[in-house]
């Protein structure tokens, strides 16, 4: 019998950055076992080209990666989704549409790393920081005993993976 092939969604506002590398990241780290996805309130309608380079950089594959609507995961047709996770502040305070499946949620809150203002090197510097964030939560959830876990140990486990520290040490 196949093993269960978990859908994951991540949020954020633009779906050109943070939720990109979090798919882009899942997908990779958790082949055979999670289908990850990246939608946005607002999307830019584009990748920003500093998360597209560093994918690259990162031997991703890119050519198929857009910025897309979240409504494209509320229709009918949608894949069911058993998680969803917001990784920017303003998309866990937006109310969502109704995701077929009734999935978990929970926030793994990244700063945005497109809103940084300076020299190219510094912000690739913070899109490689908010791509190990991502990485380190998603490390963590793809080991999860996922089949052994209550709902409720689970959600706990979510959302505590959501607070875990940056290499600075501070919250996320």
């Amino acid at each position: 019998m196949a093993a269960r092939l978990y859908q994951v969604l991540f949020l954020c506002t633009g779906n050109s950055a943070r939720s990109i590398m979090a798919e882009c990241a899942l997908n990779r780290h958790g082949a055979g076992k999670f289908q990850a996805h990246s939608a946005g309130s607002h999307p830019k309608g584009a990748v920003h080209p500093m998360a597209l380079q560093l994918l690259r950089q990162f031997n991703y594959q890119t050519a198929g990666l857009r910025s897309k609507d979240w409504q494209e995961f509320a229709r009918p047709c949608a894949p069911e989704l058993d998680f969803v996770f917001t990784v920017c502040a303003n998309a866990a305070g937006e109310v969502c549409p109704i995701w077929p499946g009734q999935p978990m949620t929970a926030h793994w809150g990244v700063p945005d790393p497109a809103a940084f203002v300076g020299p190219a090197q510094q912000q690739l510097a913070k899109f490689k920081d908010a791509y190990f964030q991502l990485e380190r939560r998603i490390s963590i959830f793809v080991n999860l005993p996922l089949a052994a876990l209550d709902q409720l140990s689970l959600q706990q486990r979510l959302d505590a993976i959501g607070r875990t520290r940056d290499e600075a040490g501070s919250a996320a």
